[in-house]
């Protein structure tokens, strides 16, 4: 062995030798997984003794209760150790038995659980599921609100404590059910205690929840006091955190439609009012101030209100698997609230639970109404809704039970106002009808394509001589465009048509189905809507009767298929539509074909063909735009 290789083993050595030293544990790490082991140790040994128990009650015989006493009193110990280590101040609080107190009020039962000091469960007394059962927004499985702070070195979830009734109103605390109606409003309050020894039932320092119900209201008041909380509350908070989740709950027939419009809205502190996508998971992070945040189906909402605005905001919502049949969306929002390290501290908040109904939800003046789809994005389709249908709707109601006949009023009003336009319609199409014989007579004039501009000029003249404007017909029907959107965005979020039936319908707001298939046809659905397929054949006659007043000939014979294959593309899509929309546009095209009918009788076509002679004859007095107009072909024509 050679110099080298004494001196390489030799520091070979001396690296594993100075390895092992710097890896060793210090006394400090040492001790920590001392303290580890130990408690895994207890952990399992207090598992074992729990079995131990457990084999005492199965055989009470005299060595196994004293056996079992001792255990008892060990276990004691070990856990108000863990139960103080876990929730410091709170540790009374950790452990009970779940209750739950009711109070019913004219439109809400409401039912509070005693873990978490929540609403666990609301229901809509004057309404009723798809099912025909209680209309339930949630309950304590499917929903949750806890506010998360720091109590010292422990991190406080609300959720996981049991808090005390208390009722400032004098009623007794061990009343379960309570009751409130009228004008007449009721305080109910749950408590959270500071203690940590089981036997101090009350102390003057506690988390109050505190809510007002009333009588005649959707409206709940929530307020949250910190009462005398200085010292059991880090001092250097600055903030809570309050965590609300629901798992909305299907009350539709058309789940698929439901789970569709269903998202969350909220109302930003300069009072503009957005919404994540209704069909994809979406999330947001707001950092501005923000006044409610919603979870809002298709015709109910619950919506979380806050009189000094919530800071910071994060919101998420995931949509449910399609075969998931109970269920349509997953709501989350932690919202960011300061906290000031003070003995007393409180909150103002609300919960609206409740109907998506325009004049309900516009006499709290928060807003909550942009949540129904009227067509906000529009001015037009919004002031017909609100200033129109909606007035029409409220007056008709009250006095007629049917609301199908209700949509047959309202459309035979809206037919009337609409008649003008109607037979400006008429008019022109008459006048361009009367005239396609000149026209044919210009096309053959004209037939090759480097004489295309001659051509528009000749119709252009044909029709300025005669006083017709081709544009007149396309007029009316984008005047009456706004109106068909805003009806189309009515129908289907109007929770008045909600579970009413008019002939064959149960419900105008779903579809009506007269057969049941017993498969499912793609783009159509597993049943046949009856108002649907009315429509569509309707809608084809109104194009077969349009088409025949206003051909100009066979230029377009594309053009005209596409408008024959529209209303069987949307017989797939009305389908599974509210069968209350259907019902009004077959309605409307069967007053179009009475009202064609009407103008036809009293016009005289013979007399409009001549007065459009007459206008032939008079001297057509050039405007300005179409002498630069003509000047410019002029000079493309001396270019060419």
């Amino acid at each position: 062995m050679n110099k080298n290789t004494i001196i390489g083993i030799v520091l070979i050595f001396a690296l594993m030798i100075g390895y092992t030293i710097m890896m060793s544990p210090s006394e400090e790490e040492i001790a920590a997984r001392k303290k580890t082991q130990d408690s895994l140790y207890a952990l399992q040994q207090a598992q074992n003794d729990s079995l131990k128990v457990a084999n005492a009650i199965m055989k009470p015989d005299t060595l196994a209760q004293s056996e079992t006493s001792a255990i008892q009193a060990t276990d004691s110990t070990v856990l108000k150790d863990k139960k103080y280590e876990l929730y410091g101040d709170f540790a009374a609080n950790s452990v009970g038995e779940d209750g739950e107190f009711v109070v019913e009020s004219d439109l809400l039962k409401i039912t509070f659980l005693n873990k978490g000091g929540r609403i666990s469960s609301v229901e809509l007394k004057d309404y009723k599921a798809f099912d025909g059962g209680p209309l339930v927004l949630f309950n304590k499985e499917s929903s949750n609100l806890n506010i998360a702070f720091f109590a010292g070195v422990h991190s406080i979830n609300t959720g996981d404590l049991y808090f005390k009734p208390y009722l400032p109103d004098g009623i007794p605390a061990d009343a379960k059910k309570l009751t409130v109606s009228g004008n007449d409003s009721l305080k109910f309050a749950m408590r959270l205690y500071v203690s940590q020894d089981d036997s101090v039932a009350v102390s003057d320092k506690y988390i109050e929840f505190l809510y007002t119900i009333k009588g005649k209201n959707y409206l709940v008041d929530y307020k949250v006091n910190f009462v005398n909380m200085g010292d059991a509350i880090t001092s250097n908070t600055k903030s809570i955190n309050i965590d609300w989740m629901s798992r909305l709950m299907r009350q539709e027939k058309n789940i698929e439609n439901e789970r569709n419009v269903s998202t969350v809205y909220y109302r930003h502190a300069d009072e503009e009012v957005d919404n994540l996508s209704e069909r994809k998971d979406d999330d947001v992070t707001i950092s501005t101030p923000v006044s409610w945040i919603s979870y809002s189906q298709q015709f109910f909402s619950t919506t979380f209100i806050a009189d000094d605005l919530f800071q910071d905001v994060a919101i998420d919502k995931q949509v449910e698997p399609e075969k998931e049949v109970k269920y349509l969306q997953t709501m989350n929002s932690t919202i960011t609230m300061p906290f000031a390290s003070a003995d007393n501290q409180e909150y103002d908040f609300g919960f609206y639970f409740g109907p998506n109904k325009y004049n309900i939800l516009r006499k709290y003046k928060l807003d909550l109404e942009r949540q129904i789809p009227l067509g906000w994005g529009f001015f037009l389709m919004q002031w017909i809704n609100r200033y129109a249908v909606i007035p029409v709707f409220n007056f008709l109601e009250g006095r007629i039970l049917n609301y199908g006949v209700i949509i047959l009023i309202l459309t035979i009003l809206l037919k009337i106002v609409l008649f003008p336009i109607a037979y400006k319609t008429y008019i022109s199409s008459a006048k361009m009808r009367l005239l396609k014989p000149e026209i044919d007579e210009i096309n053959v004039k004209f037939p090759k394509q480097e004489d295309a501009m001659k051509k528009q000029q000749a119709t252009m003249a044909l029709y300025k001589k005669a006083g017709v404007n081709p544009m007149a017909g396309c007029v009316p029907m984008l005047l009456q465009f706004p109106i068909l959107i805003a009806l189309f965005r009515f129908f289907p979020a109007s929770i008045e048509l909600r579970q009413e039936s008019f002939l064959w319908a149960t419900d105008l707001s779903s579809y009506d189905s007269v057969l049941d298939l017993p498969f499912t046809i793609p783009f159509y659905g597993d049943h046949v809507s009856l108002f649907t397929l009315l429509m569509t054949i309707s809608t084809i006659i109104y194009t077969k009767i349009n088409n025949d007043m206003m051909s100009t000939g066979n230029q377009m014979p594309g053009m005209k298929t596409m408008m024959y294959l529209m209303p069987v593309m949307f017989l797939g899509f009305f389908n599974s539509y509210s069968s209350g929309l259907s019902y009004y546009y077959l309605l409307a095209n069967l007053f179009t074909f009475a009202q064609m009918y009407i103008i036809r009788r009293f016009v005289d076509e013979k007399k409009l063909h001549a007065q459009i002679q007459e206008n032939k004859k008079k001297p057509v007095k050039k405007s300005n735009f179409q002498k630069r107009l003509e000047d410019m072909a002029k000079q493309q024509q001396k270019k060419r």
